[in-house]
């Protein structure tokens, strides 16, 4: 077969074209996700004093979704690759929204504890399958900019999650139940829609898509394979389950652990600490206040993205934003005004979320076809341990010291122990160059 040769110019429409076809719809779902996934911290302003949940006790409730999803995020992302995206993601929608729904008859808080353990376990998959789903679509070189673009899903459902969640609980009580048992209820049936949706229009690989050329089809996997071929002479893991033994993966697991610890402790507690601030405020103003820290997110992970594709470096794209988070977090400690601490949560919700669009690029280019479904699934299963020790650990300071203080220095200084973690990668190991190879030139 001739070997098809794209131009630079040629190759970025392509990936442009692919992108907007995979990545909206894609990023829809990570909305819903990561709407079901938080609101929990919304609903907490109502919930908490309806079943009689202590600060700790909202934080272990918040976090053990973390606990099975750890457990089952490997056999789920092993199963993906195995019936395809388009079927195994249908199933997690489905299965996810169905928990959701049931939140809202929740009359205590072991139930609470069970659904959110059933939530996490439904869910399992959902996010490195995504990520392994682009493996197949796009080179590592595309990856920072498409991965940026898929994750302000979840900064938009941040944005989202707030004014929808606090007008719910604020103005929808029918039937005599809460409004937050409502914004249970109407915010778990999105997924059990989209699921069904799933089945009907994702596409599971290249050369099944109706909107490729035949020449686009062959110049696409062509580039796959040589990059799948240029993985496995650079790592040498042949077979996914010996993943587990390889400690690039493992160092990996606790870049993101660092990570996610700080994602979710300061995002499931920005309502209680906002409401902390103003007293005064309505669950609406505060659910619209919330949204601007993730605005400002979304400009910050896309720039870094964008930054990070154009120099092809990813260690310091990855490693800085997020040490900017650790004097965010610490800056929220001396001060008690709302607009100074508004600021604050802005640079902290920016920094954060500009480690996460460059930092998938880096398992990429270790890990090729036949270890990503293991490997993938193990840094992100161990990472998402932070989710619940993030949340639990906020609340445990909080009822132990009186204030959020203590919990904000334990989440600056995994802030930075994730930038400095990032940067102990060795720059050559990282080098996007690594991943060239003098074979099929476009």
């Amino acid at each position: 077969m001739t070997t098809v040769k794209f131009s630079e110019e040629r190759e970025n429409q392509l990936m442009s074209k692919i992108r907007w076809q995979l990545v909206p719809y894609v990023m829809l779902l990570y909305i819903v996700a990561m709407l079901d996934r938080v609101n929990i911290g919304f609903a907490a302003l109502q919930m908490n004093k309806d079943l009689g949940i202590s600060a700790s006790m909202f934080g272990m409730l918040a976090g053990i979704f973390f606990i099975t999803y750890f457990f089952f995020e490997v056999p789920s992302n092993v199963i993906m690759h195995k019936v395809g995206a388009r079927k195994w993601i249908a199933r997690i929608l489905v299965s996810w929204g169905l928990v959701t729904v049931f939140m809202a008859w929740a009359q205590n808080a072991t139930h609470v504890a069970i659904l959110r353990g059933l939530l996490g376990a439904a869910e399992a998959g959902f996010y490195p399958c995504i990520i392994l789903y682009f493996t197949f679509w796009f080179p590592t070189k595309h990856f920072a900019k498409t991965m940026s673009m898929f994750m302000c899903g979840m900064a938009l459902a941040n944005i989202i999650v707030g004014p929808i969640s606090s007008w719910i609980m604020e103005n929808v009580t029918w039937m005599g139940m809460a409004g937050w048992r409502w914004m249970f209820i109407l915010e778990g049936l999105p997924a059990v829609i989209l699921g069904v949706v799933t089945l009907f229009v994702m596409v599971d690989r290249p050369d099944q898509a109706k909107f490729l050329t035949a020449e686009e089809k062959q110049w696409l996997l062509a580039e796959l394979e040589r990059e799948h071929v240029a993985k496995q002479l650079k790592v040498k893991v042949a077979n996914k389950w010996e993943v587990f033994k390889n400690s690039r993966v493992w160092h990996l697991s606790f870049c993101y652990l660092c990570y996610v610890l700080a994602l979710y402790g300061l995002g499931m507690w920005m309502p209680q600490i906002l409401k902390g601030l103003a007293q005064a405020m309505s669950l609406s103003s505060i659910g619209l206040i919330s949204t601007i820290p993730y605005m400002c997110a979304i400009i910050a992970m896309v720039y870094v993205a964008r930054r990070s594709d154009a120099a092809q470096e990813r260690r310091y794209h990855t490693a800085l934003p997020i040490g900017l988070a650790f004097f965010g977090l610490i800056g929220l400690t001396l001060t008690n005004n709302l607009i100074f601490s508004m600021l604050l949560l802005c640079v902290s919700q920016a920094a954060i979320y500009s480690f996460v669009g460059t930092f998938w690029s880096l398992p990429n280019m270790y890990l090729s076809e036949a270890t990503a479904a293991v490997g993938i699934a193990i840094i992100n299963s161990v990472g998402n341990l932070g989710g619940f020790f993030g949340p639990y650990m906020v609340g445990f300071l909080k009822d132990m010291s009186g204030s959020n203080d203590f919990g904000m220095y334990f989440l600056a200084s995994f802030a930075l122990l994730g930038t400095i973690s990032v940067l102990l990668i060795p720059k050559k190991e990282a080098a996007a160059e690594s991943l060239k190879s003098p074979g099929i030139k476009a």
